[in-house]
């Protein structure tokens, strides 16, 4: 039961954390551009590459583990609205929006989630 518990506490920040990456970027940026799910997903990518350096580092205990891992970067980070949002860019024709976004998370996601690790490891 602990160990639910601790997904649920990691799961509530992450989730309070991406609701308020979303809210900032339209703030800051506007509508046209996903830019908060990349944000998050890079972040989310970055820690959960050092988390996993840290565990091997450190022997992280299984808690801490499921605390960050699957409920902070679990609830932070979003596969379904990535899909959904290339899916709206799509049906807009905005090509050039979905080769930037599409690639964004990836390359930026990776890049962050060895990032991570690297300096996890340092």
């Amino acid at each position: 039961m602990r160990a639910f518990l601790l997904v649920a506490l990691g799961g509530a920040l992450g989730a309070s954390a991406r609701y308020a990456t979303g809210l900032l970027a339209v703030r800051l940026l506007g509508r046209g551009f996903p830019v908060a799910t990349v944000a998050v997903n890079v972040v989310g990518s970055f820690v959960l590459g050092w988390l996993l350096a840290e565990t091997h580092r450190y022997a992280l205990d299984e808690e801490t583990k499921l605390a960050l891992g699957t409920g902070l970067c679990g609830a932070l980070t979003t596969f379904s609205t990535f899909s959904v949002e290339t899916l709206r860019l799509i049906e807009r024709g905005q090509w050039g929006l979905v080769l930037a976004y599409v690639g964004g998370n990836i390359v930026f996601g990776l890049a962050a989630a060895a990032l991570g690790l690297t300096l996890g490891k340092a």
